[in-house]
């Protein structure tokens, strides 16, 4: 996967910039380090209106759960910020229930075609997965959908989730990849040195005609 690569001493920053300047259709993730990039983008910018906010994942837990993506992202940034019409993945309906769910609510705002997003951040785990597309898992392989369930992720916590699917995240005008941690040098290797592998999710990561960037700070990049 060829992507602009930016190392940071200060990958959150680096991103929140980006986010700073994200409007239309913005796709957000969960994470540590995201977190702190939306706790830096809402203390610069308070005025999100005409941006639609969606989300690349969820865990089939109630908004409220602290493994809940959406409660991260309401904490560090929805809370904070005014005029952002937000698309919350409804994890509590389960995988099946609250994939469909999420799909009706693309199919309302994109029609039929496939949604493109103007903005998508997204997170690498250290078996390489992305969003909740994990090695082996069925919704790897889904390209007529936009949104797929899983019912048995990769790695902890071991709950269902909801995700995008790669037709959805490739079709994105504008890809960051934010990435930290010496933990996650190995996955940065596998999924930008090597040969698209279904058994490196994020791999697979390859727009159709988007911008596609790499935040990491030095240890996540050891390998490159």
């Amino acid at each position: 996967m060829r992507a602009e690569l930016h190392v940071s001493d200060d990958p959150a920053g680096a991103a929140a910039e980006r986010l700073r300047a994200a409007a239309g259709n913005v796709v957000i993730t969960g994470g540590s380090t995201p977190r702190e990039a939306y706790e830096g983008v809402a203390a610069e910018r308070s005025d999100w209106s005409g941006v639609d906010i969606w989300f690349t994942d969820e865990r089939c837990v109630p908004p409220d759960h602290e493994h809940s993506n959406y409660r991260m992202a309401k904490r560090a940034l929805l809370d904070r910020v005014e005029g952002a019409t937000v698309h919350r993945m409804q994890g509590e309906l389960g995988p099946g229930e609250g994939a469909a769910a999420y799909e009706a609510e693309l199919r309302e705002s994109f029609g039929e075609g496939l949604p493109e997003m103007d903005f998508v951040l997204l997170g690498l785990g250290p078996d390489v997965h992305t969003c909740s597309l994990f090695p082996g898992d069925d919704a790897l392989g889904e390209r007529e959908r936009p949104v797929g369930g899983v019912e048995t992720p990769g790695m902890a916590p071991l709950v269902a989730r909801i995700t995008l699917t790669l037709p959805v995240v490739n079709a994105a005008r504008s890809l960051i990849f934010l990435v930290t941690g010496d933990d996650k040098a190995e996955a940065v290797a596998r999924a930008f040195t090597g040969p698209p592998d279904p058994r490196a999710p994020a791999s697979l990561v390859e727009p159709a005609s988007g911008s596609l960037e790499l935040i990491c700070d030095e240890a996540a990049a050891a390998r490159l």
